[in-house]
C-alpha cells in the first residue's frame, strides 16, 4: 500500500485543510494561503478564489456552490464562480474561531467553535460548540462542553453526526432530528491519549466510509487511522509529515486524500512550508456527507 503526492508545497501550498470531493476534483482550503482551491487527480492544480482572510470549513449546496467560513471573525460566506458573498454571520453563537464544517443533504451547515483562544496560547477547555446554519442563515448552538471540536461527518443514512473532539481524544456521535438539532450524544469511538494534552491520537478532520468506518487524521501524528464505532482500530496508514485531514475521493471513491504538514505553527509554516496532498487506495468507498 504505497503513499503517493499528489501535490505540495512547491506549487504554493502552505496549509491544506478541509478537504471535499466534488464534481471529479477534490477541493480544499489553504488556510495560510488565504485560498481555496482545486486539484485533479492527476494532479492539476488551481486555485478558485483568493481570500483577505483565513478560511476555515468548507461545504457544498446541492447545486454545486461551495460555503466556507472566515474563521476568525466567524462568518459564513457562498461562492458563486469567482465571486462570493455573505451568508450568515454567525459571530453571536460561535465565540472565539471556526473550525471545520460541512453541508448535510438537507443544505443544514454544521461547524464547530474551538472555544479557547489557541492562537493566543491559552490552555484548552472542554468549552468548543457545534453551531447548526440552517439554509436561510439562522444560527443556534447544537451542541456544546466539547473539547476542540474538529472535523464533522454526517453517515450514510443521514442519522448520525460524527464530531472528532481533538482534546478529548475521542469520536462523539449525536442523532439528527428532522430539523438538524442534535439529540442523544454518545462516544463512537475513544482513542489513545490524555485529555486536554497534545499527546496519543490527536483526532482532527475526518471522513466516512460505505461501512461507517470513520478516517481520522491525527493532528500530532504522522499516520491516519481507519476507526470502527466501539473503538477498533481496523487500519493505519503512516506518512512522513503530520497528518490534518482526510477525505475518500477518485472516480471509485477509494482514493484516500490526506492533507499533511511538517507543522501547525503558523510562523514556521510561513517562513518554510512543507504541505502536501498525499494520496493511498484504499478498499471500502467514501459515503456519507462531506
Amino acid at each position: 500500500m504505497g503513499v503517493t503526492t499528489l501535490v505540495d508545497s512547491s506549487k504554493g501550498l502552505k496549509f491544506t485543510e478541509s478537504p471535499r470531493w466534488h464534481n471529479g476534483e477534490l477541493w480544499f482550503i489553504d488556510i495560510h494561503g488565504r485560498a481555496i482551491k482545486k486539484v485533479s487527480m492527476d494532479g492539476a492544480l488551481e486555485t478558485v478564489v483568493d481570500l483577505p482572510f483565513l478560511p476555515n470549513s468548507l461545504g457544498f449546496t446541492s447545486d454545486g456552490k461551495a460555503v466556507f467560513g472566515d474563521g476568525l471573525n466567524r462568518v459564513l460566506y457562498i461562492l458563486d464562480g469567482k465571486k462570493y458573498k455573505q451568508l450568515a454571520d454567525i459571530s453571536g453563537v460561535a465565540k472565539i474561531c471556526l473550525s471545520d464544517g460541512m453541508l448535510s443533504a438537507q443544505g443544514n451547515y454544521y461547524v464547530g467553535d474551538i472555544g479557547f483562544n489557541f492562537l493566543a496560547g491559552s490552555a484548552p477547555t472542554p468549552t468548543g460548540t457545534i453551531v447548526l446554519v440552517k439554509p436561510d442563515g439562522q444560527a443556534s448552538v447544537v451542541a456544546d462542553n466539547l473539547f476542540f471540536p474538529n472535523g464533522i461527518v454526517i453517515t450514510p443514512d443521514g442519522k448520525t453526526l460524527i464530531v472528532a473532539e481533538t482534546f478529548a481524544h475521542c469520536l462523539t456521535a449525536f442523532d439528527v432530528k428532522e430539523d438538524g438539532t442534535l439529540a442523544n450524544r454518545r462516544k463512537f469511538a475513544q482513542l489513545p491519549g490524555t485529555v486536554g494534552a497534545p499527546d496519543g491520537v490527536c483526532p482532527d478532520g475526518i471522513c466516512v466510509d460505505a461501512e461507517n468506518a470513520v478516517w481520522v487524521a491525527t493532528a500530532v501524528g504522522s499516520f491516519v487511522l481507519r476507526v470502527r464505532e466501539g473503538g477498533e482500530v481496523a487500519q493505519r496508514i503512516d506518512i512522513e509529515n503530520l497528518s490534518f485531514a482526510v477525505m475518500l475521493g477518485g472516480s471509485d471513491r477509494k482514493t484516500l486524500c490526506i492533507c499533511s504538514s511538517h507543522t501547525h505553527n503558523p510562523q514556521e509554516i510561513m517562513k518554510a512550508a512543507n504541505a502536501r496532498i498525499e494520496l493511498v487506495k484504499v478498499d471500502v468507498p467514501g459515503a456519507g456527507c462531506p
